[in-house]
C-alpha cells in the first residue's frame, strides 16, 4: 500500500485564488493577518503559510462574507492620507468626507492660528486631518459618545505631532454645543452629523448594519441634527467665520435653506467626485 501523499501547504496565492471575496478585500485581510505590505503578496505569494495564519485569515473572511465591514475587521481605515483606528463604536471614515476637510482648509487658508470646531467627531478623522495639515490650527472636537472620544483620543495622540504649534486637539464630551465654552469663537466649524432619515432602507444594508446607529440617523427626518448645528453656529463663529456640513445626496437644497434662514452669506453646496452635492455651507452674515 502506497503511503498517503502529504497535503500541499496553502500559500497566500492559493488563499486569494480560493476566496469568494472581491480581490481587493481579500488582499486587505490577508496582509493584515500576515503583517505584510501588499507587494509581498506577489513577491512571497508561493511561500507556505502556517496553520494559525490560515485559520485567522479564514475566520476574518467568513466574517466579511457575513457582512462585517473590512475596516472593523482590520481595525483601521485610511482617510486623508492618515491611518485611523476604527472600532464598532465609530462611523467608518469615507472618501467623500475628505471634501469637507478640503473645504474647511480652504476657508482658513489665509488665517494665522485659526480656531476650528468639529461637531460629532467620531474617529476624530476630520479634526485630526485638519490639525495634521495645519499644524498652527487650534482644533476642538466634540462628541456625545464617550466610546467614540476614546477612539478619537488614541487617533489624535498617535497621528499628530505632540509639539505641533496649535497644541493637542481639545476633545470634549458634548451633545452638540451643550458642554462647549460659550465664549469660544471659531474661524471654521465642520460637522458630519447623523443625516439619514429614520426608516431609510440603507440603514439595514451593507456596512451600515454594523456601524453605530446614532452616528447615522437622527431617528427623524434626517435634518434635526443639522437644524441644531446651523441654529447655534452664528453665535459660535468669528466675524466672517464659515460653517460646512456634510449631508445626504438629496438634502442640499434643504440645508442651504436652513443656512440662509440663519443669515449666512455666500451659501453654496460643493459636489463630491461622484457629482453629488455632498456638503453645504456659508459664512456668518454681518
Amino acid at each position: 500500500m502506497m503511503p498517503a501523499t502529504p497535503a500541499t501547504p496553502l500559500t497566500p496565492a492559493a488563499l486569494l485564488r480560493a476566496s469568494s471575496l472581491p480581490p481587493l478585500e481579500a488582499r486587505i485581510l490577508l496582509t493584515h493577518v500576515l503583517g505584510w505590505q501588499r507587494t509581498q503578496l506577489i513577491t512571497r505569494g508561493d511561500e507556505p503559510l502556517d496553520d494559525a495564519s490560515i485559520a485567522h485569515y479564514q475566520a476574518l473572511e467568513a466574517r466579511r462574507v457575513a457582512g462585517e465591514p473590512v475596516a472593523q475587521l482590520v481595525g483601521a481605515r485610511e482617510f486623508f492620507g492618515l491611518d485611523f483606528e476604527v472600532t464598532p463604536d465609530v462611523l467608518i471614515p469615507r472618501p467623500e468626507t475628505e471634501l469637507l476637510v478640503e473645504t474647511a482648509l480652504a476657508a482658513i487658508e489665509n488665517i494665522s492660528r485659526p480656531r476650528v470646531l468639529d461637531l460629532g467627531t467620531g474617529t476624530g478623522a476630520i479634526a485630526v486631518a485638519i490639525a495634521s495639515t495645519r499644524p498652527d490650527a487650534q482644533v476642538w472636537a466634540l462628541d456625545r459618545s464617550a466610546e467614540a472620544l476614546a477612539v478619537a483620543t488614541r487617533n489624535s495622540t498617535r497621528l499628530l505631532d505632540a509639539k505641533r504649534l496649535g497644541g493637542a486637539v481639545a476633545l470634549q464630551q458634548s451633545d452638540w454645543y451643550g458642554s462647549l465654552d460659550p465664549a469660544l469663537r471659531f474661524d471654521v466649524m465642520v460637522s458630519n452629523p447623523p443625516y439619514i432619515a429614520s426608516g431609510d432602507p440603507h440603514l439595514s444594508e451593507g456596512d451600515l448594519r454594523f456601524e453605530p446607529r446614532g452616528a447615522l440617523t437622527d431617528e427623524a427626518d434626517g435634518l434635526s441634527a443639522i437644524r441644531v448645528i446651523v441654529a447655534g453656529a452664528p453665535a459660535r463663529l468669528a466675524a466672517g467665520g464659515a460653517l460646512w456640513i456634510e449631508h445626504g445626496y438629496d438634502q442640499a437644497e434643504a440645508v442651504r435653506g436652513l443656512l440662509s434662514a440663519q443669515g449666512f452669506a455666500q451659501v453654496r453646496s460643493e459636489r463630491d467626485l461622484a457629482g453629488i452635492e455632498r456638503i453645504s455651507g456659508g459664512r456668518r452674515g454681518g
